[in-house]
């Protein structure tokens, strides 16, 4: 069945007076955008990954982030290209996609980590090109300790999707995220996915190794680093995960990394519980 999207499902929050920028509300935006949102998600090159749709609701998050098909938009780290391939095809036509990859100076990479960073960059417009059948003049990529001359406030957005964990335990989120803002226009916006922890959850457990972070924690921590909350949504949360596991997230579909036992009780509970948090950047 092809994904429909209706302004029905749209259950986001984002706070009434967030500051003197007008924002336009996520289903009225879902609606002026349904054509391109459907067509992305719908192509035949992620027949595949939509398994993973109804856990990861690509539309209803580009939605809150308010990407419009012709915007610059940067996906951090990008992984095994399964939002790439949603954001390769909704820009590929009139906006742009730039991979961001880590800096590989700032976290514990060795040096054929650091080399295989590189390459990853290297070859992100080609691999984009694959994934999407656009040509890979259409698709560039970065690493965040080489940016090239230009780039520098010509972003509108910025995507952090299920990777801030890892950049709190290799204690490089710091640098990284004023990297990210130092790319982005003035009023351009940071969207990060991540899967959350309860709000009462030791420090020690929400510190990243677990996978799970404190939305509280998150967004003073984006705060301090320049950025404004303009709102969060409940988009991409799952209720039927406890996320208290103690190998952490890694325990849930559709990584499911444990035992017989433990892979019985979470094979259906869907994916993690994730906060969907938007910023700006500040003056």
């Amino acid at each position: 069945m092809r994904y429909l999207l209706a302004a029905a499902v749209l259950t986001l929050a984002v706070p009434a007076a967030a500051d003197h920028h007008e924002l336009a509300d996520p289903a009225e935006f879902a609606a002026t955008h349904a054509e391109a949102l459907s067509s992305a998600i719908n192509h035949p090159s992620r027949a595949e990954d939509r398994a993973r749709d109804e856990f990861r609701n690509p539309a209803e998050t580009l939605a809150f982030f308010r990407v419009e098909p012709d915007m610059k938009v940067g996906e951090y780290a990008p992984g095994g290209g399964w939002y790439t391939r949603v954001l390769g095809h909704y820009l590929g036509g009139e906006g742009q996609l730039v991979g961001l990859y880590f800096d590989p100076t700032s976290g514990p990479f060795n040096a054929e980590s650091q080399q295989g960073i590189r390459a990853g960059a290297a070859g992100f417009p080609a691999e984009a090109a694959e994934f999407t059948g656009l040509p890979a003049e259409n698709f560039s990529a970065m690493t965040l300790d080489a940016v090239p001359e230009g780039e520098t406030g010509t972003f509108d957005r910025v995507l952090v999707i299920r990777m801030l964990h890892n950049m709190m335990r290799w204690n490089n989120a710091d640098s990284e995220l004023k990297r990210m803002r130092e790319l982005l226009k003035p009023g351009g916006m940071l969207g990060i996915v991540q899967h959350r922890a309860p709000q009462d959850a030791s420090a020690d457990y929400a510190n990243g190794s677990k996978g799970y972070l404190r939305q509280d924690d998150v967004v003073g921590f984006v705060e301090a680093l320049g950025f404004e909350f303009v709102g969060s949504s409940e988009v991409n949360a799952n209720p039927n995960d406890p996320a208290n596991w103690e190998g952490g997230v890694w325990m849930m579909p559709p990584s499911l990394g444990g035992d017989d036992e433990t892979d019985a009780r979470t094979r259906d509970l869907g994916e993690s519980d994730r906060m969907t948090l938007l910023f700006r950047k500040r003056p």
